[in-house]
């Protein structure tokens, strides 16, 4: 079994010595002197544990800059155990430096073979994370079709709807609340067709003043009108042999719909002042959050242009619809996110109810948003429901049978115990109180796969 890595950071060279003595079978060891080296090492040596002295130099006899280095450790190896060793009196900043996110504290003289038993501890819950994390980005890899997530049969279904369309060039319109990805359904569609090489160009079309919005897409020519100093190609001309996004095309002004469904129709543009018919080829893919039948009642919309936009129509859930991916989304946003911010931070088990609970009408993006800021903001080393920011679900009165009732409390109660233990099916029986064949038996009737909570 290979030894763990310990990195020693001790300003003594006295106990430096000793403890190089007493660990070097124990452990891989590296040693530095100060805040500064110790940051070098660890960026080159990579240790899962560390030992540091708070009362470092230049300040031996205070624990600012131990405290500082535990900090910058921290957010470098957020994974790494830190084992903080002070002076006999300074109980006070050993009790600080665990709530910072030191794993343990012991008080000088160190006393080795106590020393031995917390390092070995921190070995193995260290390992026992590493192998949790690799197992959970192994089940979110078996989730993803390139950067969308999901396990329900309706993303499963949308999945294969990506792969197969991807290789024609056929409109695609794509449908779905504010914030259900549909942008990256779009792109997927793009990564997967033959246009990959080529460039894939977004525009929101009710992000764009009307009056600018006809030179973003078609371009203008030099002299078009005031301010237009230089010829400008549009978006369609920059998506050429790729793909041009329209997002919110419900949004877009009715002599607008005229020129992009004769674009549609003859492949063909003219810049804004120009006379000359340029031949395009991009591949159009639209999004709206609309019901465009409901806008062409309305004559909002014309129809000849809805169907050019929906040879192929992608209707996208709400979050509230796919509840058996909360967890799957929300574990992956927290890992994204405690990278970024070097953070090494988890769900309480009330956090994870109250993800459960909430009706998301913001969807996916406004699950990612609330993780990122309790990832910023929570204080603690557990994200609570209120560094969510999450407010309690209003609940209708006399609208579910008992039956109905009682299968929902069943199906959170299943995800909730299954979030708890990532997955572990022992685990999460143990705490359901119920035996291993009767938790597989939930698991049927809920339609829940363990797998994604690994």
């Amino acid at each position: 079994m290979n030894k763990p890595k310990l990195l020693i950071v001790e300003d003594d060279e006295a106990i430096r010595s000793q403890l190089k003595y007493a660990l070097r079978e124990h452990f891989v060891l590296a040693f530095a002197e100060d805040r500064v080296q110790a940051m070098t090492v660890l960026e080159e040596f990579r240790p899962a544990l560390v030992s540091l002295d708070l009362g470092l130099p230049p300040a031996a006899d205070a624990a600012d800059e131990g405290l500082k280095a535990l900090d910058e450790i921290l957010r470098v190896a957020p994974g790494t155990k830190v084992v903080v060793v002070t002076g006999n009196g300074d109980r006070a900043n050993a009790l600080r430096a665990v709530e910072l996110g030191a794993f343990d504290y012991l008080s000088k003289p160190v006393d080795v073979e106590a020393f031995k038993v917390v390092l070995s501890r921190a070995a193995y819950l260290q390992g026992v994370e590493a192998d949790r994390e690799r197992t959970a980005e192994a089940g979110e890899a078996t989730a993803r079709f390139e950067e969308i997530l999901g396990t329900t049969p309706r993303m499963k279904e949308i999945f294969g709807i990506i792969g197969r369309v991807a290789k024609t060039d056929v409109s695609v319109l794509i449908e779905g609340e504010s914030g259900t990805g549909k942008e990256l359904i779009a792109r997927a569609i793009h990564a997967r067709s033959p246009r990959r090489n080529g460039p894939f160009v977004p525009i929101n079309c009710g992000a764009i003043p009307d009056t600018l919005l006809e030179a973003e897409l078609f371009g203008h020519e030099k002299g078009a009108y005031t301010g237009a100093h230089v010829q400008r190609r549009g978006k369609i001309e920059a998506a050429e042999g790729g793909t041009l996004f329209l997002d919110e095309i419900g949004e877009l002004s009715l002599p607008l719909q005229v020129k992009l469904l004769r674009f549609l129709q003859e492949r063909e543009i003219e810049r804004i002042g120009g006379r000359e018919r340029i031949r395009v080829n991009t591949r159009i893919t639209a999004a709206t959050n609309k019901t465009l039948l409901a806008e062409i009642e309305a004559g909002r919309f014309r129809e000849d242009l809805y169907y050019r936009l929906s040879v192929v129509t992608i209707k996208v859930p709400p979050l509230r619809e796919r509840r058996e991916d909360l967890m799957l989304l929300a574990n992956a946003f927290l890992r994204r996110s405690t990278q970024q911010h070097r953070r090494k931070i988890r769900f309480s088990r009330e956090a994870v109810q109250a993800i459960l609970e909430f009706p998301w009408p913001g969807n996916v993006r406004q699950l990612e948003n609330k993780i990122e800021r309790a990832v910023i903001l929570a204080p603690g080393r557990f994200i609570e429901p209120a560094d969510l920011d999450l407010e309690p679900p209003a609940r209708a009165e006399g609208t579910a049978t008992l039956r109905e009732a009682r299968d929902q409390a069943e199906h959170e109660a299943l995800v909730a115990a299954l979030a708890a233990h990532r997955g572990n099916i022992s685990r999460a029986a143990e705490e359901l109180r119920v035996s291993r064949p009767t938790l597989h038996a939930l698991l049927e009737k809920h339609k829940v796969d363990a797998k994604q909570f690994r």
